[in-house]
């Protein structure tokens, strides 16, 4: 009973105290910044296994059986082993490669030093049906993930065959009684065999990977022990089979991309059920070759059989799976960052916006020649920026350290990727009835009260970047500003405004929606999509940020095909771009200061990382020339969830947010000519990109003048209701100038009469 109840321990100890954890840092980041330590991960990688060794390590000394002692001693190693593993995770998720390769390097030392590799008596007929059963673990992930890039890819694989020779020495040096037993065969000594490995495999599996891949690894590789017993336990298949079940998570899903705020229909679930059905696979197969009469266990009939369900969930998986590689690109930034709007610039606004455009455009074509010329004599691809002066290279990582050597280079960051899904998301759909009149957010800022006299942002185009928009709702077709150069989608190459998950349609509704959903609905809007599954880079970022300045035609190049003229006047911006996304808090500052140059208002939302201080972090709300809008309630009270300053991320201290607007239960529009409520920051930023269309539609002389247009915003806004919490050294930093009023701003906007 010692012996069971040690295993016992060991096993929930690895598998609960890892997900708890990876549960807990997901809920963390989802709240904003609170306080992450590095080292956190590597102690509890550390202490986790050997707490739950403690028992198993005590009945070793004190059971009187070899084979209960050998049991005791293999869980104890195997505990041991994963604190070792665990060690490595000192090491950011975000540093996958690097990850790989100590997991790769580490594991081979350790299978080196516990166990020496000697021959052993072996059937042909064992090592091809473990090589098959092997196979048939692989192919789930093969159908869920991606691989990434060829570096990243060689490495997880390297890393995978590390943990199974690691876990076939594991299992050899302390189990040699019951491996004995194994081979005799038999349903009862194949379940016992199978749970003791199982136990040892657990914690093993706990300490191997990335937080996340951990949890994968912990769904497939236990349930291996029954097949491993199946099989005779012997070390070739031990290896093999462990092998094959680790080679899923390590190769074909990005630790990065095991993250809940991709949404319940992304990487996640697809993990989730890749490493289920590699659990079924090993227990099928288990069961399969227990069952299988002594003369047949590993004879050519169940080699063939095997054979060939191998071929069919192999072909079938990769089918379905997303082939070549999708490794994350780099993003280098120049030292040198042009700001247009030092010179003097024309007083026409069409006439500055296309003075900014030409500025910006020469600069980095001048400034990054050298750096072009070195990336085409390495035979790599790149797309260059101008908004900011930086290039986007398709490159290994290995190469970041010869770009940051590059003169003129001022930083090399990261432009992650997703890996392909087998199914797109859904999209999200409402279920509220089309309102027919004005939605109380509307009333609530009194945006009805400013189209009564006139004001609906007529002349006035609002543009926004987020996860797309749908064209043919109602509420938006009619004011779609159409042409050759209104909707831009780097992410999918689409030819028609269509949104892939909901987000865009609703805050673009909020914006300029028809129907009582909009702030500015006499306003024409185009699109760009710089969201794919709830993420971006800066590259996909910019490439829309650019497109707003000065959008070009399908198949056209931004350096030489855009059309200033044609620019959005204001911008919504409901997205933020954190570390996790390749960011830094200054990386988009000289994109902000060129748009305010060009006379583009740029909305930005605050984030939803509050109520906590300083949670105001991310690009573009962070900036100066940035109008950043945090959220209230129905009842004008500050949204326990809307960011707060002062900023932080960048040494300035300057209090943000500047606005706040209406941001819980916002019924707007979504895909499929649906309509439903949303909360967040997100919902609020749209109502004061809307607030500036309609006045700047009351007063074209005002179209283009940021700084004056802030200063009515600011002067006019009402004052909310008091909030709760914590003060954040005053309110500037928790609703900056109050919130939105549309009607005031709109009476001091109009020119005199």
């Amino acid at each position: 009973m010692a012996l069971v109840a040690a295993g016992v321990w060991l096993a929930g100890v690895s598998t609960v105290v890892p997900a708890v954890l990876w549960l807990g840092d997901q809920l963390l980041a989802a709240e904003g910044p609170a306080p992450r330590w590095s080292w956190l991960p590597a102690v509890t990688g550390v202490l986790t296994p050997l707490v739950g060794a403690a028992p198993a390590a005590v009945v070793s000394h004190l059971v009187r059986t070899s084979w209960g002692g050998a049991i005791a001693r293999c869980w104890t190693l195997s505990a041991i082993v994963a604190a070792v593993l665990g060690a490595s995770r000192i090491i950011p998720v975000e540093r996958s490669l690097d990850a790989l390769a100590t997991t790769a390097v580490v594991s081979l030392l350790l299978a080196a030093v516990i166990g020496r590799w000697r021959g052993e008596h072996r059937t042909r007929g064992t090592v091809v049906t473990a090589l098959a059963a092997a196979c048939v673990l692989v192919a789930p992930w093969v159908w869920a993930g991606g691989l990434g890039a060829p570096l990243e890819t060689a490495l997880g694989g390297t890393a995978a065959l590390g943990f199974g020779l690691l876990a076939a020495a594991v299992l050899d040096r302390s189990l040699g009684p019951v491996a004995t037993a194994w081979r005799a065969g038999g349903v009862r000594r194949v379940l016992l065999g199978g749970a003791v490995a199982g136990v040892a495999l657990t914690a093993l599996a706990s300490g191997a990977g990335p937080p996340g891949t951990n949890l994968a690894l912990l769904v497939t590789v236990p349930s291996t022990g029954f097949l491993l017993a199946a099989l005779g336990g012997s070390r070739t298949a031990t290896a093999t089979v462990v092998a094959g079940a680790a080679l899923g998570p390590l190769v074909f899903v990005d630790p990065d991309e095991l993250s809940l705020f991709l949404g319940a229909h992304d990487v996640p679930r697809y993990a989730a059920i890749a490493a289920a059905l590699g659990a079924v696979a090993a227990l099928s197969t288990a069961w399969a070759v227990t069952a299988a009469p002594a003369r047949l266990r590993f004879g050519r009939p169940l080699v063939a059989a095997l054979a060939a369900l191998l071929a069919l969930v192999t072909v079938a998986g990769a089918g379905a799976g997303a082939r070549g590689f999708h490794g994350d690109r780099l993003f280098v930034v120049l030292a040198d960052q042009l700001d247009a709007g030092v010179a003097p610039l024309p007083a026409d606004l069409d006439a500055r916006r296309t003075a900014v455009y030409r500025r910006l455009v020469a600069h980095a074509d001048s400034t990054q020649a050298p750096l072009r010329r070195e990336l085409r004599a390495a035979g790599l691809s790149y797309r260059p920026y101008y908004l900011v002066n930086a290039v986007e290279v398709d490159a290994p990582s290995w190469y970041r350290g010869r770009l940051r050597g590059l003169p003129g280079v001022a930083r090399v960051l990261d432009s992650p990727r997703l890996r392909p899904l087998p199914d797109r998301p859904p999209v999200s759909r409402g279920t509220d009835a089309a309102p027919g009149r004005p939605t109380g957010n509307i009333t609530q800022i009194g945006a009805d009260r400013a189209w009564a006299v006139g004001a609906t942002g007529r002349g006035i185009v609002v543009g926004q970047s987020d996860s797309g928009a749908d064209g043919r709702h109602p509420a938006l077709a009619p004011g779609y500003r159409g042409g050759d150069d209104s909707w831009y989608d780097p992410w999918y190459r689409s030819r028609t405004p269509r949104d892939y998950e909901g987000h865009g349609t609703h805050t673009l509704g909020t914006a300029v929606g028809r129907g009582g959903v909009g702030v500015a609905p006499g306003a024409r809007w185009i699109g760009c999509v710089n969201l794919a599954r709830n993420l971006g880079n800066p590259a996909r970022y910019l490439d829309c940020l650019q497109y707003m300045l000065a959008p070009f035609p399908p198949g056209g190049d931004a350096f030489r095909d855009g059309r200033p003229g044609r620019a959005a006047d204001v911008l919504n911006n409901s997205w933020g771009c954190p570390a996790v996304e390749g960011c830094t808090a200054t990386v988009l500052r000289p994109a902000a200061r060129a748009l305010r140059a060009a006379g583009i208002a740029v909305v930005a939302a605050a984030g939803n990382s509050g109520s906590g201080c300083g949670t105001v972090t991310d690009p573009l709300a962070v900036y100066p020339e940035v109008v950043t809008v945090g959220a209230v309630d129905s009842g004008g009270r500050l949204a326990d969830f809307s960011s707060r300053g002062p900023v932080t991320a960048d040494g300035s201290g300057r209090p943000k947010p500047d606005l706040v607007a209406p941001g819980v239960g916002v019924l707007s529009a979504l895909p499929g000519g649906t309509y439903g409520r949303l909360d967040g920051t997100s919902m609020a930023a749209p109502h004061v990109a809307g607030v500036v269309a309609l006045m700047w539609s009351v007063n074209p002389d005002l179209r283009g003048d940021v700084a004056r247009t802030v200063r009515i915003l600011r002067a006019t806004a009402a004052p909310p209701a008091a909030a709760r919490g914590i003060a954040c050294g005053g309110p500037g930093n928790l609703w900056g100038a109050g919130i939105v009023d549309a009607a005031a701003a709109v009476t001091a906007a109009r020119p005199p009469r």
